[in-house]
């Protein structure tokens, strides 16, 4: 592995030690060069209460890898974790910057309802 993925990595541990030590449900976010997904998954990290991708139909007529698809990402999940009565999440973005997409998500999903 190169040493960005493994820096990025262990920085995404850290975070995800830290939100299982609260005990919060969190909404988890990866992006490719191609594409965005986001999942909430439960305190207990054993199941996914919602997910969106730019996989899914309903996103993937358009461009996936950009900020505007990556809004469109964040209000869908957003839309389906109320749909399964989650409010409140921690924002786990796997050890990427908050920054472009990753921001663009999170800012999408905060307009859709959810708290972070």
């Amino acid at each position: 592995m190169s040493d960005k993925k493994v820096i990025r990595l262990r920085r995404a541990r850290q975070a995800r030690l830290k939100m299982r030590e609260l005990v919060a449900v969190r909404l988890c976010v990866y992006r490719s060069s191609q594409h965005m997904y986001a999942q909430v998954i439960s305190a207990d990290g054993a199941k996914v209460l919602a997910s969106a991708s730019t996989l899914d139909a309903e996103l993937r007529g358009t461009a996936t890898g950009n900020v505007e698809a990556a809004k469109k990402v964040g209000l869908l999940v957003a839309e389906r974790a109320k749909a399964a009565g989650v409010t409140q999440v921690a924002f786990d973005r796997s050890g990427f910057k908050y920054h472009g997409r990753v921001k663009a998500l999170a800012d999408a999903a905060r307009e859709g309802g959810l708290e972070f």
